[in-house]
């Protein structure tokens, strides 16, 4: 099979009816053409498609104007993220490169650092890195991490209201009666999920409602840990009437445990998730959430990856605020009674209402 040739600036030359020299002035925006030659000329780079190789440019100007966006896997988190990045990118005079550095599971302990000595130098001026494993770069350019493992730390930082946004959610199910609540947490390794798990404990103990410790277990952010985990906890005999999960790829997980289990969502068993992807509304009930502002974050972080290369001087470190989306995942426990169904008996977990602030 044969493979079109990349367009040289000798054909766009040719087709014009100028030197090559004329055309590279044109291309680096030199003077020294009449403007009629360089309108003739763009006309033939537009009509042939020509691109300088930015390998090239840069050993020219040690600039490429192409920004990176390095993420482990392109998954729902990271694609919102995207789409911010793209956004404030646009006018900006770069251009954006989304590149996927991770090994495929997500766990790969630093596909950073490899993407980053693959990428700079001759393809990118700065990289937005999604949810580092380390942060340590040594790359000798500019780096804006959002939502690193480890927490803000000397490089640029992006993140959002974990902590708060934990403390939504299980207050929200404690406002409904809830008091036996599962919290399915994220990576160990992940600052972020242990914002989240200490949030939940914090909503808990201000409720004065004991955490039962075998109700709080690892799901790991993904569909495959989270489902496994979620089984667990459902078969337990005195089993969660809530759970919380650390985002919101294993909620979804835990309503499929769920419903496979013969369980109903939310009629026997509320869940609440954690990100606000789109497959959060998609799904059948649409899961209650806790919004990041997932594309504002994208945003927010190429904003300041510009500004840094600009030697703007700013905050170096943006926090977003987290909020709840309720939907229909959740409901009041005890539920109430209707034909063919018995009312829950109690359990140790139960409390009644809570009252005050």
């Amino acid at each position: 099979m044969a493979f079109p040739q990349r367009v040289k600036m000798s054909d766009v030359a040719r087709t014009a009816g100028v030197s090559v020299a004329t055309v590279s002035k044109v291309v680096n925006g030199r003077y020294g053409v009449a403007q009629a030659t360089v309108e003739r000329v763009r006309q033939v780079i537009h009509q042939l498609g020509y691109e300088a190789s930015l390998g090239a440019q840069s050993l020219r100007s040690h600039r490429t104007n192409v920004l990176g966006i390095l993420v482990s896997e392109f998954e729902p988190f990271s694609t919102e993220l995207l789409k911010g990045a793209s956004r404030e990118v646009a006018g900006t005079g770069y251009q954006l490169l989304a590149y996927s550095g991770g090994d495929g599971d997500g766990a790969g302990i630093g596909w950073e650092r490899r993407s980053l000595a693959r990428l700079s130098g001759t393809l990118i001026d700065g990289a937005v890195i999604v949810t580092p494993t380390v942060v340590e770069t040594r790359q000798g350019f500019h780096v804006v991490a959002v939502d690193p493992h480890t927490g803000p730390s000397g490089l640029p930082t992006v993140d959002s209201d974990n902590f708060t946004g934990a403390m939504l959610a299980t207050n929200y199910l404690l406002s409904l009666g809830h008091r036996r609540i599962a919290h399915l947490s994220g990576r160990p390794d992940l600052e972020s999920a242990r914002l989240r798990e200490a949030g939940f404990r914090k909503a808990m103990a201000d409720a004065g409602v004991p955490v039962d410790e075998r109700l709080v277990r690892v799901g790991g952010f993904r569909v495959e840990s989270a489902a496994a985990t979620a089984a667990e906890l459902l078969a337990l005999a005195d089993r969660p009437t809530a759970v919380f999960a650390g985002n919101d790829l294993s909620a979804i997980s835990t309503m499929d445990v769920a419903r496979s289990m013969g369980l109903a969502v939310p009629d026997d068993l509320s869940v609440i998730g954690f990100d606000n992807v789109p497959e959060s509304a998609l799904v059948n009930p649409p899961l209650t959430t806790i919004a990041q502002p997932l594309q504002r974050m994208g945003a927010e972080a190429m904003r300041l990856l510009i500004d840094v290369i600009g030697g703007v001087e700013r905050d170096p470190h943006v926090r977003l605020p987290t909020e709840l989306v309720i939907r229909a995942s959740c409901a009041a426990y005890p539920p109430p009674p209707r034909p063919g169904r018995p009312v829950p008996a109690a359990t140790a977990g139960d409390a009644p209402p809570i009252t005050g602030g």
